[in-house]
């Protein structure tokens, strides 16, 4: 094992901390016309979602409702603690592994990559990026995973650097700048693949920048075209915003969860986050375009060819950034989105069009959502100093973590946060690199409960598995008729796909806030979990507060 050591400012600035320890398989054969067809293949899970459409399902079936019960640990790989802002309450392992032919590839907090022998947990190579320790965060340090294609994997870095690695040992190839570190943009979604090109997103609303898509070349890292969230004067949408010159250069609006695409139509759907100053909606009148919506872009060109927004002028932090999940029904070519505002969309994804809205938690009173898409507030922190509780907090009836589809039952598995907050409405001047919020808010610490739920397309809810403590973790559903679930308390869930039956369940140590993939090697099946607790999971469930932390990979298996 090699340790290169780089200047530490020339490391801030070009390069990072390399650390090889071995090399990969060659995985130069994964192409885009591999990565269309990657579900026909569930011995790998190639993309960030398994598959482009966003569902999280797997055709694989050997772990199944007769087994499950019998799913123990197959290894575990302990990433450790480690990096210069990596402390224990800063950062949240949230990553989703990918795996191609037996390699898995995952990355970690504070600019970590692995790669790892996908049967045995045995550490091919690292990768550490060199983060600058005052790097502005908003929601903790925190990476989301990478993509892979034609022998090389790329991931964003929390300093807003596209960085790509070849994928047999480690060694950087090249990186990229996405923003402005300095202005407080950061970056930590996993990229996506489209042809001969991958798009990356920004993150750092809080601190009021810009939010924009970015599509780069595959081979030079060349940028191809940046599509800016929030229109400047002129620019369709910059109706929705004050014509003072200075609301949409700092509205928010960030891609900071990986989008789905579909290729017959050439759109890619990109979630976007929160208008900046959250909650102060007097700085920033109108509805705040393209923030809080779903915005379907030419992935040739960048060119917004529809939008819908979920929350129109969002005064409670209700960002729409989690998965865009595109599904077929009746003939239609649709799309089914779970926001935290509590509300269930499923749009014509050739269009935008409302099919039906539905709520999907029990408590609601921010607002009403009518048949017809019509947004009525009704609580929100109006006057300066004059606290307001609503439900669900700004955390969401949802947080980012994502939604499974099963295509054979039409169900949706939805992790279910039902939990209240109390803002108390505070003008902040902006400056830049400072946090730009428009409020105090305190997250109910008790009269909290969650649930992994799930619901047919059109809304009506068949079962529900309850739990004590919101959910915030991704859920994976599978051809063995299973859904798999992490809690915060720590436990991992099998659940009966059909019926909710709890059918399996192993205490990991440390709560979830992950999205878990499945994949097999040698004809034997894994799911593999990231575990680890921390960053804004304390934020947004303060009742944990001090819980343990974790930053381990737990590969289940059945025994041989």
């Amino acid at each position: 094992m090699t340790l290169e050591y780089v200047d530490a400012g020339e490391a801030i600035n070009h390069g990072a901390l390399s650390n090889v320890s071995g090399t990969a398989p060659k995985t130069s054969n994964v192409d885009y016309e591999r990565l269309l067809t990657a579900r026909d293949e569930p011995n790998n899970w190639m993309t960030y979602f398994g598959a482009y459409d966003g569902q999280r399902y797997s055709l694989l079936d050997q772990i199944n409702t007769e087994n499950v019960k019998k799913l123990g640990p197959a290894w575990i790989f302990q990433a450790g603690m480690s990096g210069q802002i990596a402390g224990a309450s800063t950062y949240a392992f949230e990553a989703c592994p990918l795996v191609v032919d037996g390699v898995m590839y995952v990355t970690g907090w504070d600019g970590w990559f692995w790669c790892l022998n996908a049967e045995t947990g045995e550490e091919l190579w690292r990768y550490k990026h060199a983060v600058p320790f005052d790097v502005s965060l908003c929601c903790g340090n925190v990476n989301r995973g990478c993509a892979v294609a034609n022998g090389r994997v790329y991931f964003v870095t929390p300093n807003a650097q596209l960085v790509c690695l070849d994928a047999t040992n480690g060694e950087k190839i090249f990186q990229r700048t996405i923003g402005d570190v300095r202005a407080g943009e950061s970056a930590s979604l996993a990229p996506t693949v489209v042809k001969d090109t991958l798009i990356t997103g920004s993150a750092g609303g809080e601190f009021g920048v810009r939010g924009h898509v970015d599509c780069w070349d595959l081979e030079t890292g060349e940028q191809r075209w940046r599509t800016y969230m929030v229109p400047k004067p002129g620019e369709p949408g910059s109706e929705t915003w004050p014509d003072d010159g200075e609301a949409w250069a700092r509205g928010g609006g960030n891609h900071w969860c990986t989008g789905t695409y579909d290729p017959e139509l050439n759109l890619y759907y990109a979630g976007t986050g929160n208008p900046a100053p959250d909650f102060d909606g007097e700085v920033r009148e109108g509805d705040n375009l393209y923030t809080d919506s779903v915005v379907a872009l030419d992935v040739d060109t960048g060119e917004i060819k529809w939008h819908y927004q979920f929350t129109p002028h969002d005064l409670w932090d209700y960002d729409s950034t989690m998965e865009m999940t595109l599904f077929e029904r009746d003939g239609k070519k649709l799309l089914g989105h779970f926001d935290k505002n509590g509300y269930f969309f499923v749009l014509d994804r050739t269009n935008g069009e409302l099919q039906h809205v539905t709520p999907f938690v029990d408590r609601i009173d921010w607002g009403v959502i009518s048949r017809d898409g019509k947004v009525t507030p009704r609580k929100y922190p109006e006057k300066e100093g004059d606290p307001v509780h609503f439900y669900p907090g700004p955390a969401g009836a949802k947080e980012w973590t994502h939604a499974a589809y099963h295509p054979e039952h039409d169900l949706f598995y939805v992790p279910v946060a039902d939990v209240g907050a109390t803002a108390t409405r505070r003008r902040r001047e902006f400056r830049e690199g400072m946090p730009y919020w428009g409020a105090a808010v305190q997250v109910d610490i008790d009269d909290m409960a969650g649930s992994v739920s799930a619901f047919d397309s059109h809304g009506e809810e068949k079962w529900r598995h309850r739990l004590d403590y919101p959910m915030a973790a991704s859920i994976l559903t599978t051809a063995g008729n299973l859904v798999f679930a992490g809690t915060p308390t720590g436990e991992y869930l099998a659940l009966h796909a059909e019926t909710g039956e709890k059918l399996w369940e192993f205490q990991c140590g440390s709560g979830h806030h992950s999205s878990p993939s499945t994949y097999s090697v040698n004809g034997k099946q894994y799911i593999v979990v990231p575990v680890g607790w921390g960053g804004w999971l304390e934020g947004i469930i303060p009742g944990m507060l001090g819980a343990g932390h974790g930053s381990a990979l737990i590969a289940f298996a059945l025994p041989d």
